[in-house]
């Protein structure tokens, strides 16, 4: 398994795959668990070439605090990585991704506006900007994101139709906890008795009851409720629990 640090060497070794080559790309921001393993197992299992990133992007982040206790350990996350047989890391530093800053963005005006768009404002731009940044870079054939974050998938999907980018976006099912907790890398921060209370989120929200009555059953849990939507034949849910904050949805 080879590492990159900069761009730079990484080009080089791209230059270097034979056109005839599938690559799949899977990345993250690292803090790896059960849901990124499937992610790069299904890669591993369809291309002849598996690259990863992991990069904490901090143009996503409306909260400083939130950015600075992202849980980060790359030497934990590379053993996992090399198990699964992974054939690149792409491990780059802020000013290789953005060394013009911030200037220039990728903005959409419709999907990122509603729900996870509404409560972080600006948090879209920077996933799509920092996406389009990777997938430029690596040039993948496929590129695999969970549907955890399904609001993020759709929105992937669109800009790589919009921008007429021949790279094919495979969406991975949530993968869950026996107690049906969607995997997530902040789950970590929930304390003994949170973690208790954690699995009720989803099963409230996979009860298919009104909007109205599920919010208020995650409020007498104990939950702080964000929101509760229906959207594009899914219901999508965010919560907080004590200091933590619990995205999840289901097909409707």
């Amino acid at each position: 398994m080879q590492i990159f640090n900069s761009t730079a060497d990484w080009l080089i070794f791209r230059k270097s795959i034979p056109a005839e080559k599938s690559i799949g790309f899977v990345p993250t921001m690292g803090a790896l668990h059960k849901g990124h393993l499937s992610l790069m197992k299904k890669s591993v299992d369809e291309n002849d070439l598996t690259v990863m990133s992991i990069f904490v992007n901090p143009t996503q982040f409306n909260n400083q605090n939130d950015l600075e206790n992202y849980p980060r350990n790359f030497e934990s996350d590379s053993n996992l990585i090399r198990a699964i047989g992974v054939d690149a890391v792409f491990f780059p530093t802020k000013d290789e991704i953005y060394p013009n800053h911030y200037r220039y963005r990728i903005i959409e005006n419709e999907k990122s506006k509603i729900m996870e768009g509404a409560y972080r404002p600006g948090h879209f731009d920077g996933v799509l900007t920092v996406v389009m940044k990777l997938l430029n870079i690596v040039n993948p054939t496929r590129a695999y994101f969970g549907e955890k974050d399904y609001q993020q998938l759709m929105l992937i999907r669109d800009m790589v139709a919009s921008f007429f980018m021949d790279i094919e976006i495979i969406a991975c099912p949530t993968i869950r906890e026996k107690d049906g907790l969607a995997l997530s890398s902040r789950n970590i921060f929930l304390t003994k008795e949170e973690r208790a209370i954690a699995p009720n989120f989803y099963k409230t929200l996979n009860s298919h009851n009104p909007t109205d009555s599920i919010k208020k059953e995650l409020n007498e849990y104990g939950f702080g409720v964000d929101y509760i939507e229906d959207y594009f034949g899914r219901r999508f849910g965010a919560v907080t629990l004590g200091n933590v904050r619990l995205i999840d949805n289901v097909k409707l």
